[in-house]
């Protein structure tokens, strides 16, 4: 019955006792499991706060390389607990909600990737971690927002590069470092969406505040950020920087994060195109504390993967963590 649930509905529908304290019974389901809450920064504040490791991109997929844990719990999207396994063949990875996917991964499917790649053969591909696992296998790099600038600096100025799937990050790349990569046209919904208009309008409203802006966000927004970073990048400077109060341009889960970090400061979501007060990613949301317990409990979802095709997705992943420990990158 649990497993037909999961087929019909991506998560595990079982009644909860109202009575149970979750943070609790998560907390000693991770000792009795020998597991490991990995969590995006995007996810909502009550699983933040259970989690072990609270990170982005970067920092998730080299804390999955390195921990030590019988089961991952990943508390995000599925191309990260895809990573994950990727990364732990032997150990169990499961996802509270198998229907936690992304918009920008959705936006490279590998069958028309593969034909956009044959036109190209003498490009090196790099590919943002935001993609399935069938793109990081047509890959040779793969980066993240905290790494993609230096990841292509790397390579020798003559190198040709196609970019993928995100043509706000691979442009703003682009602009940063003078290469010509050849953008795949895939984009992020949140990130799309915000509102240009409504931003300068919130400026004008709060002038001594400091906009600060994920590099998925499109060219004309970056264009008026004073600053730009991936999400860990973001948190570092509204913690460190003299200001004191952020509008905040990425996905709204991580102002939990700066305001718990920096508790006297003040963070405005940005806003996007449509009557919602902020930028929340539909996906990254369907994960809750409820979904979590019950994955733990019942050690399902499960994410599985055929093995020539992890085999070949783990080449690109290897490279990224090697470089970046070459770089000094922490995530």
């Amino acid at each position: 019955m649990i497993t037909e649930q999961i087929n019909e509905k991506g998560f595990l529908d079982v009644a909860i006792d109202p009575t149970l304290d979750l943070f609790e019974e998560i907390k000693k389901l991770k000792k009795e499991k020998k597991a490991i809450v990995l969590a995006h920064y995007y996810q909502e504040p009550d699983i933040q706060d259970v989690a072990d490791y609270i990170g982005d991109s970067l920092g998730l997929a080299q804390k999955a390389a390195q921990t030590d844990a019988e089961i991952i719990v990943f508390a995000g999207v599925h191309f990260m607990a895809e990573t994950a396994k990727i990364l732990n063949p032997h150990k169990k990875v499961l996802l509270p909600d198998l229907r936690a996917g992304c918009s920008l991964s959705d936006s490279c499917p590998p069958p028309l990737f593969k034909a956009f790649k044959d036109k190209h053969p003498d490009h090196l591909v790099i590919s943002y971690i935001n993609c399935s696992a069938g793109i990081k296998a047509l890959s040779d790099i793969i980066c993240t927002s905290s790494n993609a600038q230096l990841i292509v600096e790397s390579l020798p100025a003559d190198q040709k590069i196609i970019f993928a799937p995100d043509k706000n990050l691979g442009g703003y790349i682009n602009k940063q470092t003078g290469r010509n990569m050849v953008l795949w046209n895939g984009a992020c919904m949140v990130h799309e969406i915000f509102s240009l208009e409504k931003i300068t309008k919130l400026k004008s409203r709060y002038p001594q505040a400091k906009f600060i802006a994920h590099p998925e966000c499109e060219e004309a927004v970056l264009a008026i950020a004073d600053f730009i970073g991936s999400t860990t990048q973001l948190l570092k400077y509204s913690e460190t920087n003299a200001a004191d109060t952020f509008i905040v341009a990425t996905e709204a889960g991580i102002l939990h994060q700066m305001q718990k970090n920096a508790p006297h400061k003040t963070f405005i979501a940005a806003p996007p195109n449509n009557a919602c007060a902020c930028n929340d990613c539909p996906h990254m949301k369907l994960n809750t504390l409820e979904k979590l317990y019950l994955c733990m409990k019942y050690e399902l979802p499960e994410i599985l993967m055929d093995e020539e095709l992890r085999i070949a997705a783990k080449i690109p992943i290897d490279r990224m963590l090697s470089l970046s420990k070459q770089l000094g990158l922490v995530g």
